[in-house]
């Protein structure tokens, strides 16, 4: 196989090592924070120790590594040889900590345990009931899961949800300048410097925020250089209550990676996916998230930041991806990797997702386009979305529902869209006109 820089725009093919490196590195860092985020939040919630959490964030950047790698190089059915990023999911923390709360880690480890082998079991079966989900509903799914970041990279521009400098002016300057790099970046920049606006965007604004002295470095102080992964840090027990709230959340989570994986191969690759790279894609999501309770951290999905980063910079090769995957194993091996990348301000990354996310919601409008604007697609989408992103903002709306029910949809507009856009497929005539 034949090396070469221009194979980057290609999904097969290798490339010069030291040119594939920074964009493995951009794809790292537009996901990193989030990624270790979700564990953060749980243990702090929890109550777990200092050092058990330290182990803990650094097994998320090893599972990540680990699911990123098998989703570009498959493992028989299990992956989809997509440019897929994995990361631990937000998805699942409302109900992680209401059962790490109540009944325990090993509880929850549990229940991830049988739940992602349940939806892994689900990607292998999925050419038997991916016919529920047409291209129309694919679309609508991408264009909720853009609308639902949104919110989050403005938080992050602002400091970050929580943080006591949120809105300040520092932040406003520092996200700002970073934007504005990306977008000049990408509009004048030429050739790889150009795929590269989102990393060239983020070392500006890095810089800018060290030298507003926004940067801490105190976390480096008692890092270890090697520390080697710690496996099953909690004992696994098995309930039935707790495994069927955690499957229903990866039902939801299996919506999101359908979106993903739809809009990157629509977005980036220019044409409609496979169903044996969906089934693959959620199968990864399943059987790697099992992986992920082994090691003691709450199931992983598909990241949408780095949809929206390929879609944007049109580098979707495998190996350079690859090279990513690597640093973040790298980063669980080597503390002090991931504890310098937790350095990067909350503005810088906000600053560098707005248009990522803003380019998922194009990808789900250029799905819409090639599905057709017929009375029958506009009524799935209209009211699907309306319904989805409305009922979500409107707080207690669900209180009436059992626990179960506002645990899955109350605040997750994608469940909601996913369903009614399936539902409304489903009763509504084809001939619908």
């Amino acid at each position: 196989m034949s090396t070469s820089s221009e194979n980057i725009y290609q999904l097969d093919g290798r490339v010069p090592v030291m040119k594939a490196v920074p964009f493995g590195l951009q794809h790292v860092l537009a996901m990193f924070v989030s990624n270790i985020t979700p564990i953060i939040i749980l243990a702090g919630v929890v109550g777990l120790e200092k050092g058990l959490t330290a182990s803990l964030i650094q097994n998320c950047m090893i599972i990540a590594g680990i699911g990123t790698m098998v989703q570009l190089y498959p493992v028989w059915k299990i992956g989809s040889r997509l440019p897929i990023v994995m990361g631990i999911s937000f998805t699942f923390l409302s109900v992680s900590i209401g059962i790490g709360t109540t009944q325990g880690m090993g509880t929850l480890m549990g229940a991830v345990i049988v739940g992602g082998i349940v939806e892994g079991l689900l990607g292998l079966c999925a050419k038997y009931w991916l016919k529920l989900i047409p291209h129309i509903v694919a679309a609508t799914v991408v264009t909720a899961i853009g609308f639902s970041l949104l919110p989050i990279g403005a938080n992050s521009f602002a400091g970050g949800m929580g943080s006591p400098d949120f809105g300040a002016t520092q932040n406003w300057i520092v996200g700002s300048v970073t934007l504005l790099t990306c977008l000049l970046t990408q509009v004048f920049a030429k050739g790889f410097l150009r795929s590269l606006s989102v990393l060239v965007g983020l070392v500006v604004g890095y810089i800018l925020a060290l030298c507003m002295g926004m940067v801490d470095f105190s976390g480096l102080a008692g890092c270890s250089i090697v520390a080697l992964p710690k496996i099953l840090p909690f004992t696994p027990e098995f309930h039935l209550g707790p495994i069927l709230s955690v499957i229903a959340i990866f039902l939801v989570s299996a919506t999101e990676t359908v979106g993903d994986s739809s809009a990157l191969v629509s977005g980036a690759l220019k044409r409609q996916i496979h169903k044996v790279e969906m089934g693959g894609a959620i199968s990864c999501d399943g059987f790697v998230s099992t992986i992920s309770g082994i090691f003691g951290c709450t199931p992983i999905t598909s990241f949408s930041q780095n949809v929206g980063l390929a879609s944007l910079s049109g580098v979707v090769n495998r190996f350079t991806i690859a090279t990513g995957a690597i640093i973040m194993l790298l980063g669980g091996i080597f503390p002090p990797v991931g504890t310098l990348l937790t350095t990067i301000p909350q503005a810088v990354l906000g600053g560098c997702t707005i248009m990522m996310f803003g380019s998922i919601l194009f990808a789900g409008f250029g799905m819409m386009a090639k599905s057709g604007f017929s009375q029958r697609n506009m009524i799935i989408v209209s009211l699907s979305l309306s319904v989805g992103l409305g009922f979500t903002q409107a707080t207690g709306m669900f209180k009436a529902f059992p626990q179960i029910i506002q645990t899955i949809f109350a605040e997750n507009c994608v469940a909601v869209v996913f369903l009614l856009a399936v539902i409304l497929n489903l009763v509504l005539p084809k001939d619908k006109e």
